[in-house]
């Protein structure tokens, strides 16, 4: 399974930074609100955004 989440909806549930470490992707470049991540169940899981 494959989870979409969006920038704005990983701030508003505040797993950002986490995000941002699993595609090692830079804290300061500039991301846009709408850019979307692909995260697997098991990085959903590990961000507790589902359960098992």
């Amino acid at each position: 399974m494959k989870i979409l989440i969006t920038a704005s909806e990983a701030m508003e549930k505040g797993v950002w930074l986490e995000v941002l470490g699993m595609f090692g992707r830079d804290p300061d470049e500039e991301i846009g609100l709408g850019e979307q991540f692909i995260l697997t169940e098991e990085q959903a899981l590990a961000l507790e955004l589902i359960r098992k």
